[in-house]
């Protein structure tokens, strides 16, 4: 992992400071929809709820609906405003995001999350699979509720995307010919369009033209392709203290991410048949580990890989030109810095 620079150490406390009482709100009104939602629950549901959702996420996925809704209010001679509750339609990004690591848990049989034991390990599987499925309920009902018809197809949309995107990387585990193109397909359907779909969602409950709800999704799908590019570059050279992780389990159960695929694609042909025999293997030692890390670090797979999220995360930013108003800037330097955050992440 690059050691942050002082410059990007500055504007991640930049960023921690400015969003910190939107934070703070989204954290408020899950708190309230919760005590509402589950009014009537089993104690134990109540209990799985409050130690998943409150655990240490970052309220990424929440924030960028709020700020998304933001940018498109701040212009000088907005559009009449539509009735919204905005904090309360990006809780459920929140929500449909913790169901989806509870089912995930389970999926990978991870016994951490954050640094703690997950919920499958602290309440067990059927716990956990019932909690994951209250909160993708709670969700569904809250974005009907309040952003309508348009906005629920929107939010199924990228529901059934993530899914379908978990099948096709179940597919790929182990497809020693996977491509470049291959593995974005993937990342768009399993994060990508989920990242996209916070930053529509909050355009369209505002006072977003076609052209800004437009350049807001592109900007989520391609923050979102950044954020998992960085995450499977965090699975090889992240410290586990920071990660909750341990490092290497992409590599050891085979998926072809894509640091391996850049290296793979340009490695000598006794490296590349060294690599493929090893991500082949049910079980990599440490110093086999070692011995692939080496490998890819030396065809420049970790180096490309980053450069590939630096470009991505420039398109990003490119497509946000579009809220030209002088209003504007303040909201568009925090979209900067949620780039700039994505990149530097160590966990």
């Amino acid at each position: 992992q690059q050691p942050m620079t002082a410059e990007k150490k500055t504007s991640k406390e930049q960023l921690m400071h400015s969003i910190a009482p939107e934070v703070k709100k989204i954290e408020q009104v899950m708190r309230q929809d919760l005590q509402v939602a589950t009014v009537n629950a089993d104690p134990l549901l109540r209990e799985i709820l409050q130690y998943g959702l409150f655990n240490g996420g970052k309220r990424l996925r929440p924030l960028l609906v709020v700020l998304s809704a933001q940018l498109c209010n701040c212009r000088v001679n907005p559009k009449k405003d539509k009735k919204s509750a905005v904090y309360e339609l990006a809780v459920a990004f929140e929500y449909l995001h913790s169901a989806s690591l509870y089912h995930d848990d389970v999926i990978d049989h991870a016994d951490m999350r954050r640094g703690k034991p997950s919920v499958n390990n602290k309440f067990g599987m059927i716990a956990a699979i019932l909690g994951g499925d209250f909160l993708h309920s709670r969700s569904m009902y809250l974005v009907g509720a309040l952003g309508g018809v348009e906005a629920l197809d929107i939010f199924c949309k990228a529901t059934n995307a993530m899914v379908n995107g978990e099948f096709v990387q179940l597919r790929n585990t182990q497809d020693i010919s996977l491509s470049e193109t291959d593995y974005f397909a993937a990342v768009k359907g399993k994060t990508a369009l989920f990242i996209a779909a916070t930053c529509e969602l909050g355009a369209l409950v505002s006072n977003a033209t076609a052209s800004e709800q437009q350049a807001l999704a592109e900007y989520g799908m391609n923050l979102g392709t950044a954020f998992q590019i960085i995450d499977d570059l965090l699975d090889y050279q992240g410290n586990p203290v920071d990660t909750g992780k341990t490092v290497g389990n992409d590599f050891q159960e085979g998926k072809m991410t894509l640091p391996l695929i850049y290296a793979l694609s340009i490695a000598k042909p006794e490296d590349k048949k060294r690599l493929l025999l090893l991500i082949e293997k049910k079980s990599v030692t440490e110093h086999e580990f070692i011995e692939a890390y080496g490998l890819i670090e030396q065809y420049n797979g970790f180096e490309r890989s980053r450069k590939k999220a630096e470009s991505v995360v420039e398109n990003a930013l490119s497509g946000l030109q579009v809220f030209s108003d002088e209003k504007c800037r303040p909201i568009l330097n925090l979209f900067k810095l949620l780039t700039q955050y994505v990149l530097s992440r160590k966990k």
